[in-house]
């Protein structure tokens, strides 16, 4: 927290405006606007963004949607909520999202069989953009609406334009561990004004205009509180110290483990500007010592947390029967990458101490080779 997080809360307590309605929704949502440049609705959850964007887009029972494999659950899981069901595409290596030549050949050979996907997911992972240029080329020429998962990506730029704006519309998160926080919540952002309210309107159980409790459509609970968007009118004024702060956590351990051998960084594509949201590494068992299970393990015997890269969800038992074009990729990402301590919080000193006790279960390792 910054500090003026808790001045805008306090206003929705002295103004009692504590549920889905009040001032802080509003001036959030016109904060997230203009610092967007997109028409924007503040939300519960990103979940709740991505099941609203896809409804949207006209999504519904037995549609395919295509989504890129590498990614937590709450990419895919609105998919089925809606009665859809997911085609997972796999992950290039240089940005570890959604690889655009596989995807032309997923969209040829569905053109091929008449059954093109209903829509297009396209995550960026980890604070990078996906190489959105020859994915929206792709989508254009099959006629498939593009939506951003921006979840992980807000401060993130492609060639000089903000994650979440390529798409026709896009969904970011404001859960616990984003780079700026509501404690749980999310926004949904189009170029379309009519999309929005619509969403809008769905986020607040979809009750019709009038005084009595009418509903023509179905609706859902998704509206963000207004003390909620209050802590979110804080954290938004510091994302740009936030963006900083996690580039410097990226760069700290870089130079940390410069010459250390069989860890290598998440590469960073030159076209974009990637906010660092997590710092990653993918390990090379032979040359590290250890496996990157080995390393998690050693590492929370030492009181370091630290985690896999996102599991695929193409190995996932929930989209076992899921169609899947490549998977390769991604699945040696999973079994090789890492997710270091990358809190905005993070003092130099924790974190000469990750870096340290990184570099101690490799030497040991190394030591019994």
């Amino acid at each position: 927290m910054a500090g003026t997080e808790q001045d805008y809360a306090n206003e929705a307590f002295r103004l009692n405006w504590v549920s889905t309605v009040g001032p802080n929704i509003t001036a959030f949502e016109e904060a997230f606007s203009k610092r967007i440049g997109l028409h924007s609705a503040c939300l519960d959850s990103g979940t709740a963004a991505i099941h609203l964007g896809l409804r949207l887009m006209g999504v519904g029972p037995g549609d395919e949607v295509f989504c890129s494999t590498l990614t937590f659950a709450a990419s895919a899981n609105p998919i089925r909520y809606l009665g859809g069901e997911p085609v997972f595409i796999d992950s290039e290596r240089r940005t570890w999202n959604m690889d655009p030549a596989v995807l032309y050949q997923a969209l040829r050979a569905k053109a091929a069989m008449n059954r093109l996907p209903r829509a297009l997911i396209v995550v960026h992972l980890y604070g990078q953009c996906a190489d959105m240029d020859p994915i929206l080329e792709a989508a254009g020429e099959f006629g498939v609406p593009v939506f951003e998962d921006a979840a992980e990506a807000l401060g993130a730029t492609y060639k000089g334009r903000a994650a979440g704006t390529f798409g026709r519309a896009a969904a970011f998160s404001f859960n616990g561990n984003k780079i700026i926080t509501t404690a749980g919540g999310g926004m949904l952002v189009s170029a379309e004004k009519e999309l929005v309210d619509k969403a809008r309107f769905w986020a607040t159980q979809a009750r019709d205009p009038g005084i009595a409790y009418e509903h023509s459509e179905m609706g859902y609970n998704y509206r963000m509180s207004n003390v909620l968007a209050g802590i979110g009118r804080g954290q938004l004024e510091v994302l740009d110290l936030r963006v900083e702060q996690r580039r410097a956590i990226a760069a700290r351990y870089a130079a940390g483990f410069a010459g250390l051998s069989g860890i290598e960084p998440m590469p960073l594509a030159p076209e974009g500007f990637s906010t660092n949201w997590l710092s990653c590494f993918l390990i090379d068992e032979n040359a590290f010592g250890i496996s990157r299970t080995e390393l998690i393990r050693l590492l929370d015997a030492d009181g370091v947390e630290a985690r896999p890269v996102w599991k695929p969800m193409h190995l996932q038992p929930l989209f076992a029967d899921s169609e899947c074009f490549g998977g390769d990729v991604a699945r040696d990402l999973f079994e090789r990458g890492i997710c270091l301590p990358s809190s905005s919080s993070l003092t130099e000193e924790d974190q000469e101490y990750v870096i340290a006790r990184v570099k101690a279960a490799s030497r040991r390792a190394m030591a019994h080779v």
